[in-house]
C-alpha cells in the first residue's frame, strides 16, 4: 500500500538514529579504506549480513532457519581468515569493518522499522537534511580545534567531480535499499550484498592493482560461498 508519508515523532526519532549509524559507518569505512586493500575491507565487512541474521531472530523475531545459523558461523570464521593477514600488515585498523559491520547492521534493522511506512525519497531527503544539521557544525568545531580528521576542506577539480558521482551512486543505492526493505525480510535481502565482494575484488585489481593474498582470498570464498547458501 501506499499511505502518504508522515513525519511523526517515531518515525523522525528512527530516522535520527539511522543518519547517525550512516554518518559511524561511512566513517569508519572511509579510515579502513586508508589501511586495507578494498576487497579486504568489503570482506571484513560482510561479515554484517550474518550480524543482521542474528538480529533479525532475536530482534525483530524473523525466521531463521538453523542451516542459516551454520552458515553464519561458517561464514563468520571465512571473515577472520580475511582478518589475519590483514591484522599482521596493518594492525587494529584491520579491525575497523568489523565496526562497519556492526554499525550498517543496526541501520539496516532501524531502516526496516520505517521502510514499510516510509517513502523512500523523502527518507532520503530528510536523512541528508539531518546528517548536515550534524556534521556541519561538527566541522567547523575541529577545524577550529585543529583536529585533522575533522579539517574543513573543498574538494576541487576531478575530486569534485569523483565527489558528486559518489553522492549520485550513493543517493541511489540507498533508495533502491530502501524499496527493497520495504517488501522482504533483511534475512532474506542481506545475502544479495555479497556481489558487492567479487564486484570490489575487481574494482581494487583494475583500479589499484590490488589483489587479496592467498590466505584472505580463501576467506574470501568461504564467506561467499555461506552469504550465498
Amino acid at each position: 500500500t501506499n499511505r502518504p508519508w508522515r513525519l511523526t515523532r517515531r518515525v523522525f526519532g528512527l530516522t535520527l538514529w539511522r543518519t547517525l549509524l550512516h554518518i559511524l559507518g561511512i566513517g569508519l569505512m572511509f579510515s579502513a579504506l586508508r589501511f586495507l586493500p578494498l576487497a579486504d575491507a568489503i570482506a571484513i565487512a560482510f561479515v554484517m549480513p550474518f550480524i543482521m541474521l542474528l538480529l533479525g531472530k532475536y530482534v525483530l523475531d524473523e525466521q531463521i532457519g538453523a542451516r542459516r545459523l551454520i552458515a553464519c558461523a561458517i561464514g563468520f570464521i571465512g571473515t577472520l581468515l580475511v582478518v589475519q593477514p590483514s591484522f599482521v600488515q596493518v594492525g587494529w585498523p584491520a579491525l575497523l569493518p568489523l565496526g562497519v559491520a556492526l554499525v550498517f547492521a543496526l541501520f539496516m534493522l532501524v531502516t526496516r522499522q520505517i521502510a514499510r511506512d516510509s517513502d523512500p525519497v523523502s527518507l532520503q531527503a530528510v536523512s541528508g537534511g539531518v546528517a548536515t544539521l550534524v556534521l556541519l557544525p561538527l566541522l567547523l568545531l575541529g577545524d577550529a580545534a585543529g583536529f585533522e580528521a575533522l579539517r574543513w576542506s573543498l574538494p576541487s577539480g576531478s575530486t569534485l567531480w569523483l565527489v558528486l558521482i559518489l553522492g549520485v551512486i550513493g543517493t541511489l543505492a540507498h533508495l533502491m535499499m530502501t524499496w527493497s526493505l520495504r517488501y522482504a525480510p533483511s534475512a532474506t535481502l542481506a545475502p544479495m550484498q555479497y556481489l558487492e565482494i567479487p564486484f570490489a575484488t575487481v574494482i581494487g585489481w583494475l583500479i589499484f592493482a590490488d589483489l587479496p593474498n592467498g590466505l584472505a582470498a580463501l576467506g574470501i570464498a568461504i564467506t561467499l560461498a555461506a552469504g550465498l547458501y
